[in-house]
């Protein structure tokens, strides 16, 4: 099987390993990227994964106001040490992911917490949306799957481009201070509040206005 760009990418992203060697990793697997993570932790390659399985119970829960209180966000992001989680490096970590839930407004921190009826009522969305494009049935199933991987990038945390860079994803950023930093760190939950959601009302553009205080 024929290792695509995009599933190095992937590889890159969830293991903060080089280019290189997850290319070789995914060569070995047959693509397979679940297990060319398991190739390059065992290899001691995988900067992220060797630090996952440290215990990371010290850190911050994190608060953003936007707005004079018309959009809050709390989230809560664990390292190791209490040493770092008061570093000027680790909070201003915990600050950009803040402001980038506030302005992003993910459902999720990860793909695995989509609830399955939910994942499969958007996959039954998605096909019937194929089919009715006329698209040939033996190619839905693909299509199915690249248009959910779409579904993962808007709504999980971890997959959505981060608004100050949007050439790397949250998961990058996150392996990245890991591998700078030295210890595990997790983004563990979060919550996110805006005035009136679900109500009745007058559209306001809170997004663009927090990606406007972002980008200052």
């Amino acid at each position: 099987m024929a290792v695509t760009a995009s599933a190095v990418k992937e590889l890159r992203e969830r293991t903060g390993a080089g280019m290189l060697d997850c290319k070789k990793a995914l060569d070995e697997t047959n693509g397979d990227i679940d297990k060319a993570i398991a190739v390059l932790r065992e290899k001691g390659l995988s900067a992220a994964a060797n630090k996952a399985g440290r215990v990371a119970t010290e850190g911050v829960v994190e608060s953003y106001i936007h707005g004079g209180g018309r959009i809050g966000v709390l989230v809560e992001i664990n390292c190791e040490t209490d040493f770092v989680g008061k570093t000027d490096q680790f909070k201003e970590f915990a600050r950009d992911i803040a402001m980038h839930i506030a302005a992003a407004n993910p459902k999720y921190v990860r793909r695995e917490e989509v609830p399955t009826e939910e994942l499969e009522k958007e996959k039954e969305i998605l096909k019937n949306q194929a089919l009715n494009e006329g698209k040939p049935e033996k190619i839905v199933e693909k299509m199915v799957e690249g248009r959910i991987n779409k579904y993962y990038e808007e709504y999980c945390l971890l997959e959505q481009s981060f608004i100050k860079d949007p050439d790397k994803t949250i998961n990058t950023l996150l392996n990245e201070k890991i591998s700078t930093i030295g210890e595990n760190i997790s983004i563990r939950r979060f919550a996110r509040f805006e005035l009136g959601e679900g109500l009745e009302k007058k559209q306001d553009n809170f997004v663009e206005e927090v990606m406007s205080q972002v980008n200052k």
